[in-house]
């Protein structure tokens, strides 16, 4: 089971015939650009590279009309006077006599791709298209769209293998309302969009694209639209709306297939979104949506429009569909004063529709601070000409991604004699892998222990080491005593320059306080003992009513604790530790292992005690990429669990501004 690619050159054989300064931007080379990055960096040859076949008639009429469809046939026989006459009913679109042949193209590309990951040939995949599709409706040619390729494929994917559940995330920067109208009233989909805004003075300028229009019908809650209403959002405002909304509501949702629309043009550079996030934010956003549906994930280009970070981000969203490493993200501060008021108005929009947000706040009742006021001078002009005035797009430069290193062994394992080694990965056993701790352990750490014990911490301090060499990217050890290797290990990583170290605690046990003084390692904890009153910025004890047996409180903390302090946190090393009956349940114990992933380029340690060697397999499984089991369908968390979670955030929020998901009242600045 690999990684699909589908493209194929006949796609780029179309353009704009005329002047139109509104679709000049949509050109061939989006694709020639997109695949010959990915040649130049080897990724094609890494993927299984899928033939691409024209959609039927019947496919395209599971979103478009028949009228439409029948219309579109004739443009490869108009004249160019009368493909501009047929464009002309539409909105930023334009026909090419080639068009047609290169949208069933698109369409079937994205069917390929479907059919591929739900028959088991391969385990996720990218189809880079053109023209591209969300915008299209029923009806309607839309913003360069033809035929929806991505609603169409999650029509095909219900017909044709009867799936009960999908989510399409959109992280296009134009909203896609063709495919929110396609879904709106349909509870089996799940659509999230967020998309330039600005007040409704963006494109497509409609008002169905803001935040309370959540779905009609049985599909209410089901639509969830996120509003930029200012550009230069960076890679923090992105990653706050994922692990504040997103996540959680996907995951209570619990889809069997997510599709993507891939639109780049929300990456820096892009003169249509003006943002600021950086490619490689695509590498942690695809991953955060591969441990959904058992990792069934299929990305479809939608938008993009600076060819530079266009190829970058289709690799980084490759890279990460491959199961690279993903690359660090620095400098998260945040998110941004207008991003906390949409986050603020979305939670309060859907919280009536899913117990993850039962406890956001309610709307804000202060003035939206990207509504503006006019200034003198401006009283006597139209509102969108103040915006559009406003508006100085300029050229950004950025870095260019770093390089994803995958080592050379992926997993190692130091187990006891008598336990078997996972397939797969790489027992550190031989008289070479004790490296130079010996004396060290016995000098400093172990005195009084038995040779056993010191051999088996001598073989994790060296498995460490080889992380931090990049020789092995991640490692577990079946261990006598977790908690003395957990503080033994903490020791040994923060004695190092620069480090640090992300501890989560799954369990109940003592988490000695000299471990986090000096702000190197940051430690969450998630039992049942109730120790809030111990917290500090640098240890967070979540307790939950029912201990690690609650599911939906876990995962509550995943989402809104765990994955906003990990990456502001930025560790050098994951160490995850499951302490003696700690009740979690094995499906979340994967779950929390693949997550963490996301953290210190994959170098994750984890430690189990050996009443627990029945888990090493499975913790194994995700060490090694493979996605981790669904939850199912998430019921709602404990009121008091639910209540704990929000005092952590509430009181943690001053330190780590990734947490917040709330605008402060008094305006403050415009910085998270």
């Amino acid at each position: 089971m690999g990684t699909a690619l589908i493209y194929d050159e006949e796609m780029t054989k179309y353009k704009l015939l005329w002047v139109d300064p509104a679709c000049k931007i949509e050109v061939p080379e989006r694709l020639t650009v997109s695949h010959g990055a990915l040649v130049r960096n080897g990724l094609t040859d890494r993927c299984i590279c899928l033939p691409v076949r024209e959609a039927v008639d019947a496919e395209i009429l599971l979103v478009h009309s028949e009228e439409y469809l029948e219309a579109v046939k004739q443009t490869p026989h108009m004249t160019l006077e009368d493909l501009k006459e047929f464009t002309l009913q539409y909105g930023d679109v334009y026909f090419h006599p080639n068009i047609y042949h290169c949208a069933k193209l698109a369409v079937g590309s994205a069917l390929q791709l479907v059919d591929s990951v739900l028959m088991g040939k391969v385990k996720n995949g990218m189809a880079l298209v053109r023209p591209p599709g969300h915008h299209s409706m029923r009806s309607a040619a839309n913003g360069f769209c033809v035929f929806n390729n991505v609603a169409i494929a999650a029509q095909y994917a219900k017909q044709k293998y009867g799936v009960k559940r999908i989510l399409i995330v959109d992280w296009d920067i134009h909203h896609g309302q063709g495919v929110q109208y396609c879904f709106e009233d349909d509870p089996s989909v799940l659509y999230f969009s967020w998309h330039r805004y600005e007040h409704q003075k963006f494109w497509p300028n409609l008002k169905d694209s803001d935040y309370d229009i959540v779905g009609k019908g049985e599909g209410a809650g089901f639509n969830i639209n996120v509003p930029w209403n200012k550009v230069g959002m960076e890679n923090s405002d992105y990653l706050s709306v994922f692990c504040h909304v997103l996540l959680p509501i996907a995951y209570e949702f619990c889809p069997d297939l997510v599709l993507v629309c891939a639109g780049f043009d929300s990456a820096i550079g892009d003169l249509e979104g003006e943002m600021c996030a950086t490619p490689d934010i695509f590498a942690h956003l695809t991953y955060l949506l591969m441990n959904l549906a058992e990792g069934k994930l299929c990305a479809v280009l939608e938008g993009g429009y600076n060819l530079t970070s266009l190829a970058q981000s289709v690799c980084q969203t490759v890279q990460t569909l491959l199961g690279d490493p993903l690359p660090p993200l620095t400098n998260l501060t945040g998110p941004c004063r207008s991003t906390l008021e949409s986050l603020q108005c979305v939670r309060a929009a859907h919280r009536q529709h899913w117990s993850c947000l039962r406890h956001a706040v309610d709307l804000p009742t202060f003035e939206i601070s990207t509504i503006r006021i006019k200034s003198s001078g401006e009283e006597n002009k139209d509102e969108a000409e103040v915006w559009e005035e406003q508006k100085s797009p300029e050229e950004k430069i950025w870095p260019e991604p770093p390089k994803r290193v995958s080592p050379r062994v992926c997993s190692a394992v130091v187990l006891p004699d008598g336990v078997v080694c996972p397939d797969a990965c790489e027992r550190l056993s031989s008289s070479e892998d004790l490296g130079p701790h010996l004396l060290t352990l016995k000098k400093d750490f172990l005195k009084d222990a038995d040779d056993s014990a010191v051999t088996a911490l001598s073989r994790v301090f060296s498995l460490i080491d080889k992380m931090k060499n990049n020789e092995i990217r991640n490692g577990l050890a079946l261990v006598g005593d977790a908690a003395m290797t957990m503080t033994c290990v903490v020791q040994h990583v923060a004695a190092e320059v620069d480090s640090r170290v992300f501890l989560v605690c799954v369990g109940n046990g003592n988490i000695p306080g000299h471990i986090i003084e000096d702000g190197k390692t940051l430690v969450v904890q998630i039992s049942g003992e109730d120790t809030e009153e111990q917290g500090s910025k640098y240890y967070v004890p979540v307790c939950l009513k029912k201990g690690c047996t609650d599911t939906s409180g876990f995962a509550q903390a995943m989402f809104s604790l765990l994955l906003p302090l990990g990456y502001q946190h930025n560790p050098s090393l994951v160490l995850l530790v499951r302490m003696p009956g700690s009740g979690v349940c094995d499906i979340m114990w994967q779950q929390l292992t693949a997550l963490l992933q996301s953290f210190a380029q994959g170098h994750t340690l984890v430690l189990l005690q050996e009443d627990d060697k029945a888990c090493v397999g499975p913790t194994a499984s995700i060490l090694l990429g493979n996605p981790a089991p669904p939850l199912g369908q998430l019921p709602a968390s404990l009121k008091e669990d639910a209540e704990a979670v929000e005092r952590l955030r509430s009181r943690l929020q001053a330190d780590w501004n990734l947490l917040l998901a709330t605008a402060p009242e008094n305006g403050g600045t415009d910085e998270g």
